[in-house]
């Protein structure tokens, strides 16, 4: 590829989502049940009341591309954030996958549920320092795409561990309780004991500035119901009977 005068824009030049692979069927670590529903939980009570719902992109085991020189080059990270972008692409379309250099934001916050065979990569105990090898999750999350809040659990030990983003790389912070907040989404992060799809434990969930944990829609039908349960109660009549 050579250089144009003027220069072509990244949008016409490079890779877009529709000219790169959305799956491996060869890669390992295929999501297991719990892989599956903590990050339903967590789309489910995303609401950052400083963003709407059109500028909000969730995604959950979603090839995300971060490098323009090596265009192949992806991560799949367990559950992701984009804040301050449109809910589709080119606000149109269903992503196929989240190509950085066409999206021109990265990020906000990645969540990995760990797993023994990712575990060492995940908390970046494992580096590449050779320039023909794909950084790791932890190099990519933290020197290129600068990601500012990086969540790992680990639902086998319920451990929560929670990195932030100062200067020029990753800062553990000390979580006196397992709770992160979040100042410019006007949210936190933290552990929950309760009960989702019909599984009671300890579940990743986001809870609002007053510390009460945000209802999944199928809790807000129900807190609905009960509300008008009780103004019928009010006025003597039985919802039971209606």
């Amino acid at each position: 590829m050579y250089q144009t005068d003027p220069p072509i824009p990244a949008k016409e030049s490079l890779p877009t989502m529709y000219d790169l692979p959305s799956e491996d069927l060869q890669e390992p670590g295929l999501p297991d049940e719990f892989h599956i529903y903590q990050p339903q939980l967590l789309e489910e009570t995303f609401r950052p009341p400083t963003y709407s719902t059109d500028e909000i992109f969730v995604a959950t085991d979603l090839n995300l591309y971060y490098d323009s020189r090596n265009t192949l080059w992806y991560k799949r990270p367990d559950w992701f954030a984009v804040v301050g972008t449109s809910r589709f692409y080119e606000q149109r379309d269903l992503r196929l996958s989240y190509v950085v250099w066409q999206e021109g934001i990265n990020p906000f916050v990645v969540v990995e549920l760990l797993s023994p065979g990712t575990e060492k990569e995940d908390l970046g105990q494992i580096r590449i320092v050779k320039a023909e090898q794909p950084p790791t999750k932890w190099q990519v999350y933290e020197r290129i795409l600068r990601v500012p809040y990086y969540i790992v659990f680990d639902r086998y030990t319920d451990t929560l561990r929670a990195f932030i983003l100062q200067a020029d790389s990753y800062t553990e912070l000390n979580l006196e309780e397992p709770r992160i907040w979040m100042p410019s989404l006007e949210m936190g992060l933290g552990l929950w004991q309760g009960n989702y799809k019909g599984i009671e434990r300890l579940w990743l969930r986001w809870y609002d500035d007053k510390g009460d944990w945000i209802p999944t829609p199928l809790e807000q039908e129900r807190q609905r119901a009960e509300r008008l349960a009780a103004k019928l109660r009010e006025l003597n009549i039985n919802p039971d009977e209606l």
